[in-house]
Order: structure tokens, then sequence, then C-alpha cells
């Protein structure tokens, strides 16, 4: 099958992520579009929120995609798939960063119950005069702010909308640590941005049409030189 992502809009869109893997796995690649689309805006918002650069973030979305597919046939189901795929794009976001010199302690914690400094918003362009786009911006610089693992808690839990499990083996840490850092997280952003951006969480870090085929585009054109999925090599 041509290795060119032509499939998505013809395959039916109740397909399970395992049957999906397992087509990809018998030589459909095409199909790995599904996934792709499927997990864009997460795996950009996981990106965003450790690398803080929307350029970076398309790049690791890029790596993390192109990594999984290479290494398909060794996700045994022992977790979902998007739970598998969102470590690995966590996975690459921690090493693209320590490569730069930017990697911060994940476990590094303000614990002394201090509030949040005072938020300062950049002066908003003229097409982000609603409520709703002022609120969004309010939110993501205040979620910027956090510790590292905080953010990452906060997006996967409270954007993402994932289970404390699935939070907690994406991360590699125990629910205990998920819950602690969500309460923490919590308790550091004003109860006021909170109460205003109530209902608006899944709004930020929004990965739109034009990057997702952006993206899509780019790790087809990467994949082309691998070859089918079921001869990748062991991740090490």
């Amino acid at each position: 099958m041509a290795l060119t992502p032509t499939l998505y809009s013809a395959v039916p869109s109740e397909l399970q992520d395992d049957e999906i893997v397992g087509r990809v796995l018998a030589g459909e690649t095409a199909l790995f579009e599904i996934l792709m689309r499927r997990y864009n805006q997460r795996l950009y918002r996981m990106a965003r929120v450790i690398l803080r650069n929307d350029t970076e973030a398309e790049d690791v979305m890029q790596d993390a995609y192109v990594r999984a597919y290479t290494h398909l046939n060794q996700f045994a189901g022992k977790a979902a798939f998007s739970t598998w795929l969102t470590r690995i794009a966590i996975h690459e976001a921690l090493a693209r960063k320590r490569r730069g010199a930017r990697f911060e302690e994940l476990d590094a914690m303000t614990t002394n119950g201090d509030s949040m400094p005072m938020l300062k918003s950049s002066d908003p362009n003229p097409e982000d005069s609603t409520s709703r786009v002022e609120t969004r911006r309010l939110l993501e610089d205040a979620i910027d702010r956090l510790p590292e693992a905080y953010r990452t808690v906060v997006v996967l839990r409270e954007v993402e909308e994932m289970s404390v499990s699935d939070t907690a083996v994406s991360l590699g840490v125990t629910e205990a640590v998920v819950k602690t850092r969500l309460h923490r997280a919590h308790a550091m952003l004003r109860k006021e941005l909170y109460a205003q951006a109530k209902g608006r969480t899944g709004d930020v870090y929004q990965f739109h049409a034009v990057r997702c085929d952006r993206v899509v585009k780019a790790v087809f054109e990467r994949i082309k030189a691998i070859g089918p999925a079921q001869d990748s090599q062991p991740i090490n």
C-alpha cells in the first residue's frame, strides 16, 4: 500500500486504535494517518507545555510519531495505545529539552504554599478581543508559569481529561503523585483565574487543521524510507 495519507476520510471513524495498529502492522501503512489525526492535539499540548515553543513542539510531534511507527510492533496492549503514544511524546520532549540545556527536574516543586505572582498578559492582538480568547490566553500563561511537573499533570488531567491511572503511566509516576501534583497546581493558580476559565480548559494549546495537515504530511515523508512497521527495530 502506498505510503500516502489518502485514506483518512475513507476509513470508518469508529475503528479502535488496536485494530488500526494491527492493520498498519499488516501492511496498511496509510491507516497510520488516522492515529496521527486522532492524537495530534494531545501530543502538541504535551510537547508545547514541556518546551513552551510552538515550532519545537511540532518537531517533537514528528519525532514521536516516527518513533512510534518504527516501534509499533512493540506495542503490547498493556496500556491504551493513546497512553503508550503520549509517553513516547513526553520522552521525546524531555530529551529535546535536555539537549537544549533547558531541562528542569520533574520533581522540583514549590511547596511553601505561596500564591502565584500577579499574571501579566501581553497586549492582545486586534483579533484577540473576545472574552473567550482572553480567558484562554490568561490560562495558558498561568499554566506556563507552573513548574514542569505541575504543567504536565494539569494538561493531561484537566485539558486532555485523561484518567489518573493513564496520567500516572504516561508520566512514569504513581497515582498518588499525580493527585498531589494536581492539587498543588490548583493551589498555585489564582482562584479567580480558574473561576473565569471554568469549563474552557479544552480551548488551550489548540492544534489547528493547518498544523495537523503539516505534521501528517511530514511524518509520512519520513516513514517512506523506513518501510513496513513490522520491520521496525527495538526501542533502546
